[in-house]
């Protein structure tokens, strides 16, 4: 997979979260999300508990709070979309605060607010301890089809490369005195573009061509073998496992 590559949601630490193989963090949030998914909106203190596990997976990770309120949020369009969801939802209504709000949509506004948060929390405390390529390699792990596993290595590995291409592009438009100010500009804008798109496409078959004369046949290679052992999974499927009780919790009390 070569060389590893940080990105900007990972904070480094040696925490015990961090040392775990990566493939058993993501069956670990995968397995989590999927429980908070499947527990019923109505039991509003089981999503509480779940805040507090995720919590504690955040103190375990060396994970500051700061750190993770920030990376959440991502998911303000969604909260945004929820606040609606009372106003234009149809069904019994009551008046809060005088306004006619529906019943349905306050529920199903939760439902997303809870759920939502909660899995993007999951999703963030994971990209905080596992590096990129680690996650790809986890993904292989997991028996991903290999073609995604690709797309996905050569996305990340050539996102700076296009993204640092943008950059020289816009300091050579600069140096000429060029400034976007209005409609007038984008001509020159959308020219760039589409030189950007070239480059791209001639480097792209520029790497291929070096990888099928060096024996690229479909696959990568795989250089690191990732494996887990039973402690090692006992410990990242904590985190379901005791969701999964509280899920079952929630759908008899």
């Amino acid at each position: 997979m070569g060389a590893g590559h940080a990105h900007r949601l990972y904070r480094h630490g040696r925490s015990p979260v961090h040392v775990l193989p990566p493939h058993t963090k993501l069956a670990a949030v995968f397995c989590f999300v999927v429980v908070v998914v499947s527990t019923p909106r109505e039991a509003m203190w089981a999503f509480g508990l779940y805040a507090v596990l995720l919590a504690a997976v955040a103190y375990a990770a060396r994970v500051p709070a700061g750190f993770l309120l920030k990376r959440l949020l991502i998911e303000i369009p969604f909260v945004a979309f929820a606040v609606l969801m009372p106003f234009v939802a149809e069904g019994e209504r009551i008046d809060v605060l005088s306004m006619s709000l529906s019943v349905n949509g306050l529920w199903a506004a939760w439902n997303v607010l809870a759920k939502g948060t909660l899995g993007v929390a999951a999703s963030v405390l994971l990209a905080s301890t596992t590096e990129l390529r680690e996650l790809l390699l986890g993904l292989q792990r997991l028996k991903l089809p290999p073609l995604l596993v690709q797309i996905a290595s050569f996305m990340i590995r050539y996102g700076d490369v296009i993204t640092d291409e943008m950059r020289r592009m816009k300091i050579a438009r600069e140096s000429r005195g060029f400034e976007a100010r209005g409609v007038r500009q984008w001509g020159v804008l959308a020219k760039s573009a589409g030189a950007l798109f070239i480059r791209s496409y001639e480097r792209g078959e520029r790497v291929h061509l070096a990888m099928v004369s060096r024996g690229y046949a479909g696959s990568m290679p795989v250089i690191d073998e990732v494996t887990a052992s039973r402690a090692q999974w006992t410990y990242a499927l904590a985190l379901p496992m005791t969701a999964l009780v509280v899920c079952l919790l929630g759908w008899t009390l």
